[in-house]
């Protein structure tokens, strides 16, 4: 799962400089913003899973389900919170952050397929 983090760390950092050559600083900034509202839910309910996969008698489907409801509702509050309170927010870089984030996993099997 720590692979899957480093694949989005990469396509953040890759969508942050893409956004920053095409809508400057701002642009740059949103991007990052975008892969960081899928980049740190997804590392903290990693680290959690790795921590309930050792303690005794805690059931590992009860303890994932659990995980993707906060992530998920961490995901909307961060992304709510970014709404507010950036001003020189530029959405569509916001956006292209979030789906290269989301879906690096998916670009990474389209690129080492044989």
């Amino acid at each position: 799962m720590f692979r899957v983090i480093l694949l989005q760390t990469a396509a953040v950092a890759m969508a942050s400089a893409v956004g920053g050559l095409m809508a400057g600083s701002p642009g740059g900034i949103s991007a990052a913003l975008g892969g960081g509202v899928c980049l740190f839910p997804n590392l903290f309910l990693a680290l959690y899973l790795k921590f309930a996969a050792v303690r005794p008698g805690a059931g590992f489907l009860a303890s994932f389900l659990l995980g993707e409801i906060f992530k998920l509702a961490f995901i909307v509050g961060l992304l709510f919170v970014i709404a507010q309170e950036y001003d020189d927010l530029h959405v569509p870089s916001l956006l292209i952050g979030l789906v290269l984030a989301t879906q690096a996993l998916f670009f990474w099997g389209f690129w080492k397929k044989n």
